[in-house]
């Protein structure tokens, strides 16, 4: 059965943009995993437009769950990973202007400037896992670069509008699926999930983690964040007790 990681993000984007001390990530983090949450998800920008780094030293000691630290592979951030230690680390692309992460990450262009992140990374025994679209070659590159997991990027098939793209996204996912677990890698997947599109990519099976953010802390301003995350596992559930492709 997959699981759900939650992503607070968003929860810091809201203090910072009074500068105040709330609402607090790491409280958030708590009522995620009261609430049934087997993870929480951050990410570090560069620029630190949201999650800080007292925020990730506070998550990384006080999650009961799993810490997953979504990061790029900047020297400042690696070092922060190094010191910190969090349980999972996934790699994903970061441009200062953008909104949110756009794409996966350059496994193959990339390779040099990865290889040297992750060896650093899995001296202190982290789990490695890379945000990447479903690309056979990208999967590929991923595994030579010694990463355990890999995130598939579900962002194309979120912004699918009819039928036809909507099927051809979940196709590719699920070859994305097949390939990578030929390669012996742990599959998670995310990007642009919500309560409306989540049923069909999560009866993808041996999916086994998905990292939602943006729609659980949306809803959360309107029934709170413990109930929001509650109604998204029951869906993962809801999902998980059809049958599975």
């Amino acid at each position: 059965m997959a699981v759900l990681n939650v992503n607070i993000d968003h929860v810091a984007t809201v203090r910072q943009a009074r500068k105040a001390d709330e609402p607090d990530p790491v409280w958030a983090a708590v009522q995620c995993e009261l609430a049934g949450a087997n993870g929480i998800t951050a990410h570090l920008r560069q620029d630190r437009r949201h999650i800080n780094d007292r925020d990730v030293e506070l998550l990384n000691r006080t999650v009961a769950s799993k810490f997953n630290l979504e990061m790029s592979v900047a020297d400042e951030i690696v070092r922060i990973a190094e010191k910190i230690v969090p349980q999972q680390v996934t790699l994903v692309p970061e441009k200062r202007e953008e909104l949110t992460t756009e794409g996966g990450l350059d496994c193959i262009k990339g390779q040099k400037r990865l290889a040297e992140a992750i060896k650093k990374l899995k001296k202190k025994k982290i789990i490695i896992s890379a945000f990447i679209v479903p690309d056979p070659d990208q999967i590929q590159a991923a595994a030579d670069l010694g990463c355990q997991a890999i995130e598939l990027h579900t962002g194309m098939y979120a912004n699918a509008v009819t039928a036809r793209d909507i099927k051809k996204q979940l196709d590719c996912l699920v070859k994305g699926r097949d390939t990578a677990e030929a390669l012996g890698l742990t599959i998670h997947a995310g990007h642009g999930l919500t309560y409306r599109n989540i049923i069909p990519v999560a009866r993808i099976a041996r999916l086994c983690e998905f990292n939602i953010g943006h729609s659980i802390v949306a809803r959360s301003t309107l029934v709170g964040i413990h109930a929001a995350t509650r109604q998204m596992i029951e869906l993962l559930e809801k999902a998980q007790s059809s049958e599975m492709y």
